[in-house]
Parts: C-alpha cells; structure tokens; sequence
C-alpha cells in the first residue's frame, strides 16, 4: 500500500510540475493532481489502519475511500488558505502558490470565468511569473469577483461529503 502510494505521489509531482504555470489547466487536470499528490497518501494512511486492524476488504476499501475524498478536501482547502487566510493566523505565507506559478482551483475558476484582460493577468503572472508587488492583492481581488473562493469551497464540501457517505460500511460509533 505504501509502495503504491509512493508512486502515485512520484506521479503527482510531475503532474503539478507540468501543469504549473498554466491557468488554462482543467479541472480534471488540477483534481488529478491532487489526488495522487495529497489525497492518495490520505487514502493509504486511512487503508492501512484498516488492515492493521484486520478489519477485511470491504472496510479497507470504505476507508481507502474516506481518505482519499478527505485528501482532495484537505487539499482544496489549503489552497484556498493560500488566498483567503490571515497570515498571522494561518502560519504560513499568505500567496506562496501564487507566487510560485501553482495553479490551483481558485485561479482555473477565475481564469475560466475572466475576460481578455483578466486572463492576461493571470498569464502574465502565473504563466511567466512576471509579477509586480500588487499582483498578489489584484489576484485576490479576482478570486473574490469571480466567488473562486467560494466556489472552491463548495468543491471541498462536496468532497467532505462523500467521505461522510464512504463511511456507510460502518456501524455507528463515536470514532464515526
């Protein structure tokens, strides 16, 4: 199971660095990526506390299951932070994605829903990193135009829900 998550993650690596600096990235490119970078070690952890626990195939897949949609979510999330949060409360640097050229969801959604002048921007600043100081505020301020935010959040939640529902295979306890 670790072997495997392994490589899906190698795999994910060269999928983010291919698609880094592209805001015209699918979603079902950026979902890929996510998956085998964050949620396919979610996925594995969550599986493998199943088979230490001799719990059988249909609760190892339930929980390999529950891990990867809690991954993707996980993911998600902390790419929105990467825009939304306050610094000091986050602990990281707020717009270190943005800085880097990191396509994530809340730029595919504004690109796609931008104008010509609006896609330039990001092109300019994700596609050839030419970014100006005021570049991490003006993408901001795109991302809210646009709801990306919010939108990306209801992604998350989404996601958040099929975990919730991959869960179905197990009696009802405190621990689910």
């Amino acid at each position: 199971i670790l072997a495997d998550a392994s490589a899906i993650i190698s795999k994910g690596e060269v999928l983010q660095l291919m698609n880094e600096g592209e805001p015209e990235t699918s979603l079902a490119d950026y979902l890929e990526v996510i998956t085998a970078k964050t949620a396919a070690l979610f996925a594995a952890a969550c599986e493998l506390g199943a088979v230490v626990a001799n719990a059988g195939p249909k609760q190892e897949a339930a929980l390999r299951d529950f891990g990867l949609y809690v991954g993707i979510a996980f993911q998600l999330m902390d790419d929105v932070l990467d825009y939304a949060a306050k610094q000091e409360t986050l602990g990281k640097t707020v717009g270190d994605d943005f800085r880097e050229g990191k396509v994530t969801l809340p730029v595919i959604l504004a690109f796609a829903a931008g104008d010509a002048s609006e896609r330039a921007f990001w092109q300019r600043t994700m596609g050839q990193l030419n970014q100006q100081p005021s570049d991490l505020a003006e993408a901001q301020r795109l991302l809210n135009q646009h709801n990306a935010i919010e939108k990306s959040m209801d992604v998350a939640t989404d996601y958040c829900d099929k975990a919730r529902a991959a869960l179905a295979p197990f009696a009802p306890s405190p621990a689910k």
